[in-house]
C-alpha cells in the first residue's frame, strides 16, 4: 500500500464512519474534508472537524503508519503544527506537535472495504503495462477523454518549463531558446545527444553574426560537427577554408565533435546528420527571428513552410561530403516538418504560455497538434491494443503523457481512469 490510496480514501471519504474516533477515544466529525495539497506541507489543507466537544480548522496529515511523522521529521517542521488530525492506516506510535500535545489520530486499517482494498492492490501489482488495462473495456468514452485531455495538458506544460530553462539558462532570451530547442529538435532521437552538445559548442550569437551567409552558417555547423575534417571535393574545400577561419576568429574548439559520435546506423541518407546539419544551416539563415516566426504563424501551412527551407545547391544533391544522392532533396520531408513541430514549435508555444500567462498560445499550440498525423510508437501502441486509436498528434502526445506520468510510475489513484475503477468498486464501502 502506497500513500496515495489514503490520500484517495480521504478525499473521497471511502471509509466505514460509524462510531468514528480518534486513538484517545474522542468522537470525530467530518465537516470538510480539506483540499489535496500538491505543495510542500501537510496533505489536505483548511479542513474542518469536531473532535470531542471543539471544532478544529486546520490541516490534515496521512500516513501509512503514525511513526511515518517522524521518519519524515514533521516534528521539526512548523508547518505541520497546523495539523488537528493525523489520519493513517496503522496507529503504531502515539505523535506529539512541537510543544509536546498529542496529534489527534485516526486509524483507518479495519475501516476499508476490503473489495475496495483488493481493486487498489490489482492496480498496484498489475503486470501489464497499462495496469489499468483488465478494467478497461469498463470504462466510459467521456472519463477516458477527460483524463487524456489532462493529460496532454500536463505533458504540455511540462515540455514548455522545460524549454523555460533554456530561456533562463540563456540569458532570457527567447532566441536562445529557440535555438537550443531547435537543435534539439533536429536530433530526431536518433542524434538528439550530438545536436544537444553542438548548440553547446557553437554559440548563437556566431551564427546570429554570419547568418546572412548560407556557406558560413554551414561551414560553422558541419565544422563544429567535425564533418570538415577531411574535405572530399571543391566545395567542401571551400567550407573548411570558412570554417578554419571563423573558428579561430571566435576562438571555438575545432571539431568540438568527432564523426564517432554521430549516428549513422540504420538509417536512410535523407535522415543523415550531415543532411540535416545543411537543413539546419538553411533555417539558420533563412529566419532572422525563429521564435517570432513560430510565435506568429497562424496555420498549418505556415508551420510546415517555416521548417521546410530549401537547402543549398551542393545538399540538394549530396548526403554526405563528396556523396551524391541519386534523388534531388530541396528540403527536409513533410513527415520531419512535423515531427520538428511537435517537438521544437509545439513546446515553445507551451512555454511562452507559462510565461506570459497567457493561455492562448496553449491553446494555439494544442489546435496545432490536432492538424498534425499522429506518431506511432511503442506507448501508442499500448493504448490501441485497448481499443484506443490515436487520431492526431494530440492524441499521441496525449497517450505518452498519461503512460509517463500515470502508468508507467502506476499512479493510479491521481488518475480519473483510476478513481472512475476505484469508485466503481466502492458502492459497499
Amino acid at each position: 500500500m502506497k500513500e496515495d490510496f489514503l490520500h484517495y480514501i480521504w478525499q473521497h471519504q471511502y471509509f466505514d464512519k460509524t462510531h468514528l474516533s480518534t486513538t484517545a477515544g474522542e468522537p470525530v466529525q467530518m465537516l470538510r474534508t480539506g483540499f489535496y495539497n500538491t505543495d510542500a506541507g501537510p496533505d489536505f489543507k483548511e479542513a474542518l472537524l469536531q473532535i470531542g466537544e471543539v471544532e478544529w480548522s486546520g490541516s490534515v496529515e496521512v500516513h501509512l503508519k503514525a511513526s511515518d511523522w517522524y521518519c519524515h521529521q514533521h516534528q521539526q517542521d512548523l508547518k505541520y503544527d497546523q495539523v488537528v488530525l493525523h489520519v493513517v492506516w496503522e496507529a503504531d506510535k502515539p505523535v506529539l506537535h512541537i510543544d509536546g500535545t498529542p496529534v489527534p489520530t485516526l486509524e483507518l486499517k479495519g475501516r476499508i472495504n476490503l473489495a475496495l482494498l483488493h481493486t487498489y492492490e490489482q492496480l498496484q501489482q498489475s503486470r501489464h503495462a497499462v495496469p489499468c488495462a483488465p478494467f478497461w473495456p469498463s470504462i466510459n468514452e467521456i472519463t477516458k477523454t477527460m483524463m487524456l485531455e489532462r493529460a496532454l495538458v500536463e505533458r504540455l506544460e511540462a515540455r514548455g518549463e522545460e524549454v523555460l530553462k533554456f530561456y533562463t539558462t540563456g540569458g532570457n532570451d527567447w532566441e536562445q531558446a529557440a535555438y537550443g530547442v531547435l537543435l534539439r529538435g533536429f536530433g530526431f532521437k536518433t542524434n538528439q545527444q550530438a545536436f544537444e552538445l553542438l548548440a553547446k559548442a557553437l554559440p548563437l550569437t556566431v551564427v546570429r553574426r554570419h547568418r546572412h551567409n548560407l556557406l558560413q552558417v554551414e561551414a560553422l555547423l558541419l565544422g563544429q560537427a567535425g564533418f570538415l575534417t577531411a574535405p572530399e571535393d571543391d566545395y567542401t574545400l571551400q567550407l573548411q577554408k570558412e570554417y578554419n577561419f571563423l573558428s579561430h576568429k571566435y576562438g571555438l574548439q575545432p571539431n568540438a565533435l568527432q564523426r564517432h559520435q554521430w549516428n549513422f546506423l540504420r538509417m536512410r541518407p535523407a535522415n543523415f546528420p550531415t543532411l540535416r546539419l545543411a537543413q539546419l544551416a538553411a533555417l539558420l539563415h533563412r529566419y532572422q527571428s525563429l521564435f517570432s516566426g513560430i510565435v506568429e504563424a497562424d496555420s498549418i501551412k505556415q508551420y510546415e513552410a517555416l521548417f521546410r527551407v530549401p537547402v543549398s545547391g551542393y545538399w540538394q544533391e549530396h548526403y554526405m561530403p563528396g556523396r551524391s544522392a541519386k534523388v534531388v532533396q530541396q528540403s527536409m520531408g513533410i513527415g520531419s516538418a512535423h515531427n520538428l513541430i511537435i517537438n521544437v514549435a509545439v513546446p515553445l508555444l507551451a512555454a511562452y504560455a507559462i510565461h506570459n500567462g497567457n493561455k492562448l498560445y496553449l491553446d494555439k499550440a494544442v489546435s496545432l497538434l490536432e492538424l498534425v498525423k499522429e506518431e506511432t510508437n511503442k506507448v501508442t501502441r499500448l493504448y490501441e491494443e485497448l481499443g484506443w486509436k490515436t487520431k492526431n498528434a494530440a492524441g499521441s502526445q496525449a497517450a505518452l503523457g498519461l503512460y509517463k506520468y500515470y502508468c508507467q510510475p502506476v499512479n493510479c489513484m491521481r488518475c480519473a481512469i483510476g478513481n472512475k475503477i476505484m469508485k466503481q468498486n466502492s458502492a459497499t464501502a
